[in-house]
C-alpha cells in the first residue's frame, strides 16, 4: 500500500465525510438526501461549490454562513476528517481487496449511525435495515462466512431485545429501543458472530464508564438516557479493525 493510494482514500473519505453530514442532517428529519441541492439550514441559500469544499469550506467561512451569519456546527468537519482518517486506515489495514470496500461502506454507516444517536437518540431504519442484508450477501463471498453472520444477525438481535424485554418488564420502562436492537444485528451481519459480542462488551464497558462519569459529576441520575447506539459504533469499529488480535489474544489464556 503505497502512501499515494493512502492519500487517495484519504481524500475520497474526506468527500464521503460532506455526503455522510447531509445524511446525519436530513435522515432524522425525513427528508431526501439527493434533492434539493446543499443550502444554509438557517436562510436556505444553496452553497456555493467552494463552500462544499470538506472542511476547508467550513474554514474558510469561520464556521459561519456568509449570508445570514449562522453558525455552522463544528460536526461537519468533524465528521469530514474522521471519514477522512477511517478511509486511509482501512485502506492501510485490509490493503486493495473487496473487503476494504465492505468494511468502508459499514463504516460509513457506523459513522451517520453514531452522529444520529447521539444527537436524536433514534438509529434510523433505513440504515440499519438494508445493512444487515448487505453484511449476510456479503457474507456470502467475503469473511466472516455466511455462518457467522447468520449467527451474528440472530444472536446480535435477540440478545438485545431479551435485554430490553427483560428490563422493560422488571422496571415497566424502556431501558433499549429497538434500533439497538436492529444495529446490534447489523454489526453481526457484517462482522459475524464473536466479533459482534466484542463489540457488545466494548460498548457495554464504555457505556458504563460514562455513565458512572455523568453520575460523579452531577451531570446524570441512575435515569439518565445514553445512546448505547453511539456506544456500539465505537464498538464496532475497534473490533472490525483491531478484533481478531484481541480474540486471539484473550483465548491464548485458555489454552
Amino acid at each position: 500500500m503505497t502512501p499515494l493510494v493512502v492519500l487517495v482514500f484519504a481524500l475520497a473519505g474526506l468527500m464521503i465525510g460532506s455526503f455522510l453530514n447531509v445524511c446525519i442532517y436530513r435522515l432524522p428529519r425525513r427528508e431526501s438526501i439527493v434533492w434539493p441541492a446543499s443550502h444554509c439550514t438557517s436562510c436556505n441559500r444553496p452553497l456555493a461549490w467552494f463552500e462544499n469544499v470538506p472542511v476547508i469550506g467550513w474554514l474558510a467561512l469561520r464556521g459561519r454562513c456568509r449570508t445570514c451569519g449562522s453558525r455552522i456546527s463544528a460536526i461537519y468537519p468533524l465528521v469530514e476528517l474522521t471519514t477522512g482518517v477511517v478511509f486511509a486506515g482501512g485502506a492501510l489495514v485490509y490493503g486493495l481487496s473487496p473487503l476494504l470496500f465492505v468494511r468502508l461502506a459499514f463504516a460509513s454507516a457506523l459513522i451517520v449511525l453514531f452522529v444520529i444517536d447521539l444527537q436524536h437518540r433514534i438509529l434510523p431504519n433505513v440504515i440499519t435495515l438494508p445493512g444487515i442484508a448487505a453484511g449476510f450477501a456479503a457474507s456470502l463471498f467475503l469473511p466472516p462466512g455466511w455462518l457467522s453472520s447468520l449467527i451474528g444477525i440472530v444472536a446480535g438481535g435477540g440478545i438485545l431485545f431479551a435485554i430490553a424485554e427483560a428490563y422493560y418488564r422488571l422496571r415497566g420502562i424502556e431501558g433499549l429501543g429497538m434500533g439497538d436492537v436492529k444495529m446490534l444485528a447489523m454489526i453481526g451481519a457484517v462482522l459475524g458472530w464473536p466479533l459482534m459480542l466484542l463489540t457488545l462488551i466494548f460498548a457495554s464497558f464504555a457505556g458504563s464508564l460514562v455513565g458512572v462519569g455523568l453520575m460523579a459529576s452531577g451531570r446524570g441520575g441512575m435515569q439518565a438516557a445514553l445512546p448505547f447506539g453511539t456506544f456500539l459504533a465505537l464498538g464496532a469499529l475497534v473490533a472490525a479493525v483491531a478484533g481478531d488480535p484481541i480474540l486471539t489474544w484473550y483465548l491464548s489464556f485458555y489454552r
